[in-house]
């Protein structure tokens, strides 16, 4: 007979007891055909058989957290599958917040777009009437052997008046499609659809970097069914498009570039790569070029300040970055410098080429571009007025052509930015109602009373329009204040895309196609401002507190 002990741990339980441990141990000797004499506790030599008893016990639950209520037992349901039903709508917003989804929406949105706007124009005009303008004239002039010139449809030699990429891109179509074909217009616009379609790219990815997927998909479907990104693929055949597409992934560059660690941030070839981007920004659409000096200032004080946090407490023996950790960061302090200026070295060579062309044609400093004292004079002289129409410009009014061809480019753009200049300065009182004005035109979509024209509109196209343009920009500036508030590390990077650019307009002219290379920042904005109270915190970027948590 075996002891007490083990008689009193092999006894078969009762029905009304069956404690966790009894159970298996019958289970396992009725399976090993054995007396119950045959199984001993723990600590006999037959442990193999009670090893196998307690891999069958169920697994513990986990306890509650303190303070958490725990439900009746009567009342707790086994855990059954979510049914069709329930799963159906998680399946439609995993589908809608997917970015292939995004992207073929967008596509197809402007595809049909411009087939609706094709259908009702013949296929002459389509070919000829949206190349008149400066872009499409320099465009003729390169396909027909003349080099970069003659922006007013009429021979004038050599200009500088746009930058070159986009009236290339124009030219090399001519050369495939045809000079003024309909062919080369269907080119024009499919370049244009893909350049928009692809901003939801690094939209995307920085609204998931900055707020998760759901403001990552707000941000793209805003920019997706917003109607400027519509309409001017098709209407306006100049740089706004590419021009878009290349300031948003500037943006989530920068971003990428401040959130990867201080060893992969400061190689060589990340900042090379984007110098050449800000090189093709430059030469595509100078007036984003105030964003370079600021998001490269921006990057390197985060690492500056990375570099040395604040001290806290030494009573306390927590968060104090130790010596080697401050040590090596002082000592890379003086390489950070390196990383910013190999952007701007980069930059400026690809530029290079392109000023060092016009100082040899024509023979003035010109880094990019010409223009800027026409433009300043069109919205700032004795018969300008907020919306523009055209009046006082070189390609529709004859004198003013004239007189350009008579003095030159370089004479011609000096005098009329003399002109605005000490126009500017006599009647400051019209020019802040001028620049009110300018402003809400620029954040209306073309109108300078948007209420009233909210009234006035009979089509509802007019009014989905005006009313877009005005709600993304109030959100976009709610979507500001939220950043600042919460003290988010890349709030300053993107609020100054719509709070700095825009001045350029404000002070000159507001075509609302000089809107679209800041609208993709403005619609993240604006997602972030709907999405930051259901979103996840901002992941904080690496060597954020500026030395690793310490265990407890």
């Amino acid at each position: 007979m075996p002891p007490a002990c083990v008689r009193s741990r092999c006894a078969r339980p009762s029905p009304v007891h069956r404690g966790p441990i009894a159970q298996p141990a019958r289970r396992g000797l009725a399976r090993a055909r054995r007396p119950p004499e045959a199984f001993a506790p723990p600590c006999t030599a037959n442990n193999g058989i009670w090893r196998r008893a307690r891999r069958q016990r169920p697994r513990a639950r986990r306890r509650p957290a303190a303070g958490a209520s725990t439900p009746h037992p009567s009342r707790q349901t086994a855990a059954t599958p979510p049914s069709r039903a329930a799963r159906t709508p998680r399946a439609w917003a995993r589908h809608l917040t997917a970015l292939p989804v995004i992207l073929t929406a967008a596509a197809l949105i402007r595809i049909f777009a411009a087939w609706n706007y094709a259908r009702h124009f013949s296929h002459h005009a389509l070919g000829v009437l949206p190349f008149l303008f400066e872009p499409g004239n320099i465009a003729y002039s390169l396909a027909t052997g003349q080099g970069f010139a003659s922006p007013l449809r009429v021979p004038s030699g050599p200009t500088a008046w746009v930058a070159p990429i986009y009236p290339g891109l124009l030219a090399a179509l001519f050369h495939l499609f045809g000079v003024y074909a309909f062919a080369a217009f269907v080119a024009a616009v499919a370049l244009n659809i893909a350049f928009v379609t692809l901003a939801c790219w690094p939209l995307y990815a920085l609204g998931r970097r900055l707020g998760g997927v759901r403001v990552a998909a707000v941000a793209a479907w805003l920019w997706a069914l917003y109607p400027n990104a519509i309409l001017l693929t098709y209407e306006s055949m100049w740089g706004g498009c590419l021009s878009a597409l290349l300031a948003i992934t500037a943006l989530w560059a920068i971003v990428a570039l401040d959130d990867a660690p201080d060893a992969p941030a400061l190689r060589l070839w990340p900042w090379a790569a984007y110098g050449l981007l800000w090189g093709v920004i430059l030469l595509t659409n100078p007036t984003l070029s105030p964003l370079l000096p600021l998001w490269l200032g921006w990057w390197w004080w985060r690492r500056h300040r990375r570099s040395f946090p604040p001290r806290r407490n030494e009573a306390s023996g927590r968060g104090q970055a130790g010596p080697t950790a401050r040590g090596w960061a002082g000592a890379r302090l003086g390489q950070r410098w390196h990383a910013p200026a190999l952007a701007l070295l980069v930059a400026a060579l690809v530029v290079l080429p392109w000023t060092v062309r016009n100082r040899s044609v024509m023979h003035a400093w010109l880094p990019i571009r010409s223009d800027l004292g026409l433009a300043l004079w069109l919205g700032n002289n004795p018969r300008a007025t907020v919306v523009w129409h055209g009046q006082g410009h070189p390609i529709d009014d004859a004198r003013q052509r004239a007189l350009f061809l008579r003095q030159g480019e370089v004479a011609y753009m000096r005098r009329k930015l003399h002109l605005a200049l000490a126009y500017m300065a006599a009647h400051p009182a019209r020019e802040a109602h001028l620049a009110w004005r300018r402003f809400l035109t620029f954040w209306s979509g073309g109108s300078p009373w948007p209420l009233a024209s909210l009234a006035r509109f009979r089509s509802n196209w007019d009014r989905y329009v005006l009313l877009f343009d005005l709600l993304s920009g109030l959100a976009a500036l709610g979507g500001i204040v939220r950043l600042f508030l919460r003290r988010h590390p890349c709030a300053f990077p993107i609020a100054i895309v719509p709070l700095v650019i825009p001045w350029a307009y404000y002070l000159t002219l507001a075509v609302p196609r000089y809107r679209l290379p800041v609208d993709p920042a403005v619609m993240l904005l604006a997602a972030l401002f709907f999405g930051l109270p259901w979103a996840k915190q901002p992941r904080p970027s690496a060597h954020e507190a500026g030395t690793p948590p310490q265990r407890r």
